[in-house]
Parts: C-alpha cells; sequence; structure tokens
C-alpha cells in the first residue's frame, strides 16, 4: 500500500470476495463458504482479517477503496460458486431466491463491517456482471434492486455495478459488433440511469474482444459521451494488454485520450504488481510492476496528469 500511495494513486479496487463451497486445506485464504443450507462467513486469520488489514492499511496510507463483493468468473470463487451451492447457472442467478439471499446476506456482512472506515470509496454490486443471452432488462433489474438495497445498509457510499461497459442496440451506438450488440446482456446506458447507481464503469481489452488497440480511444470516448448525457461520472476502471513489460505503446495513447478527450473521471491499469507480496500468482500479461521502466509513464506521470486534471 505504501508503494500504491508513493506513486499518488488515489483509489484502487480490492476483492471483497473470495467463496469456497467446502472448507479448504489449512492455509488456503477464502472469505465465505456457500453450500445448500446458506453462507457462512470465514472471520479467522485466513479469512476477512486478511480484508480488515488491507482497509486498515488503506485507511493509514490515505487510500480509497472499491470493494466488489463477486466476480462474473470462477476466479475467487465467484458466481460460478454460488451456482456450485445452490443448482443455478450463469444467467439464472441473477433471479435465483437463494443465490440472491446468500449474496445479500455477504452484502450486509461486508458494508456493516466497513461502512464507517474513512477507506470506502466505492461498494461495487459485480466484477464483469454478464447474462449470456439474456434481456438486458435482466441484469438492469437486478443491479436496481441491489444497488438499492446496498443504500438501504448504507446511504453515505457511492454504490457501482463493475460491468464492461457493453453497449445495447437500443442505445444508438457503434456498429453492432460485440461491444455494441448486446449479446451478454449489459446495456451500459440502461444502466447508467439507475437512480441508486452513482457513477458507471467499463472495462477495456481490445485483444481479447477482437478489435485493435486505437478502437479503444473510441470506446473511452463513447463511455464519456453517455456520461455527459446521462449527468454522472464515468470511470475506466480496468485496461489492459498482453505485453509484460511493454504496455506503453499500447496503453499511453488511452490515458492520453482520458487527460485531454474525456471528463472521464478516474482511471485504474490492470493490475498494480509488485515483488513486495509473498504470492504473485495473481499477476497476468497485463500487470504494470512497480518501478518496472514503463511504471514511470503509466503510473507516476499518469497519476500526476489526472490529479492535475480538471473535471466538470
Amino acid at each position: 500500500m505504501s508503494e500504491i500511495a508513493a506513486t499518488q494513486l488515489k483509489v484502487v479496487r480490492v476483492w471483497a470476495f473470495g467463496s469456497v463451497n467446502s472448507i479448504p486445506q489449512a492455509g488456503t485464504v477464502y472469505f465465505q463458504i456457500l453450500n445448500s443450507t446458506g453462507s457462512y462467513l470465514n472471520t479467522g486469520a485466513d479469512g476477512l482479517a486478511r480484508l480488515d488489514a488491507v482497509v486498515a492499511s488503506a485507511e493509514t496510507h490515505g487510500i480509497q477503496l472499491v470493494l466488489p463483493f463477486t466476480n462474473n468468473w470462477s476466479d475467487l470463487g465467484g458466481i460460478p460458486s454460488y451456482n456450485a451451492a445452490f443448482g443455478d447457472n450463469a444467467t439464472s442467478w441473477y433471479t435465483s431466491a437463494p443465490s440472491q439471499a446468500a449474496y445479500r446476506s455477504y452484502i450486509e456482512a461486508i458494508v456493516n463491517r466497513y461502512k464507517n472506515s474513512s477507506a470506502i470509496f466505492a461498494w461495487e454490486l459485480c466484477n464483469e456482471p454478464r447474462c449470456q443471452g439474456c434481456a438486458t432488462s435482466v441484469i438492469t433489474n437486478w443491479a436496481a434492486n441491489t444497488s438499492s438495497y446496498i443504500k438501504s445498509l448504507d446511504g453515505a457510499h457511492m454504490v457501482t455495478l463493475g460491468d464492461e461497459g457493453w453497449f445495447a442496440p437500443a442505445d444508438g451506438i457503434g456498429d453492432g459488433s460485440y461491444a455494441y450488440g448486446g449479446d451478454v446482456g449489459v446495456d451500459f446506458t440502461a444502466n447508467l440511469k439507475i437512480d441508486t447507481l452513482d457513477y458507471g464503469t467499463f472495462h477495456l481489452y481490445p485483444d481479447s474482444w477482437g478489435y485493435n488497440y486505437t478502437w479503444g480511444s473510441t470506446w473511452i470516448e463513447e463511455h464519456d459521451q453517455v456520461g455527459s448525457q446521462i449527468g454522472k461520472p464515468v470511470v475506466l476502471e480496468e485496461y489492459g494488454t498482453p505485453f509484460p513489460h511493454n504496455h506503453t505503446g499500447t496503453e499511453a495513447p488511452w490515458q492520453t485520450t482520458v487527460v485531454n478527450a474525456t471528463q472521464v473521471a478516474y482511471d485504474s491499469f490492470w493490475q498494480f504488481a509488485t515483488i513486495n507480496l509473498t504470492s504473485g500468482s495473481q499477476y497476468d500479461v497485463n500487470s504494470i510492476w512497480y518501478n518496472d521502466t514503463e511504471y514511470t509513464v503509466l503510473a507516476r506521470q499518469h497519476a500526476a496528469d489526472m490529479l492535475a486534471k480538471k473535471v466538470a
């Protein structure tokens, strides 16, 4: 956390989830057990005590945290762990009574545990929610109901969705290709209009989505325009390219777009990496390593540029 603070990065997104379906081997970190009888917290040294330490460190270093409650993917359990416990699948989860009851129980526990912390920036419903082949109303309705529930627990902090920013044909944006077709069941514009969501999120991985890297600036500007039309901030919450230690050529132009051509409130590269952690197992080809050569441009200089940026 001290390295992040020294870089002048002010907001950090940290996983506030880690679910399993049975007690794992000793030494495994997990926050929640999910099985057919419900949801059970692990508050021990290999559980939420770890997240307690992160929140305390953020408080000490003056860093704000975005805390997502679950993951669309199986990393650290996510929605698949709910499905394993309650017999749901990737699409039925959003409307499943037992899954949503367990999910809300976890939300309540996390919000009540940390809502008085000075380190909380926002609560996030889910990392990259998708409902492949569903009507976009499924996620929009779920997001509206869940964010309203979070606000009932804590009206003092912001709430956001955590989606990748997919558009739908009804938005009249783009060429109808993958990012604009609505096939993953997400409509960024409709979701941003939800009263109990305070700002919008979008991600950027052109290589994975079948677009060229220069298209990234178009994607950024499109979301900025929607945010301006609706009157809410938007955040480029994740972005990356698969070039270890060599991301500047692809990502610096996106950062320039954010700084000079938009009102985008903040952006966060995926992901901060340091040798000073006990495990590097979660690092990938997108990671930006502390004090690597590219770190000066993509982290230190960009943080300074964002701090100097004037936004409406």
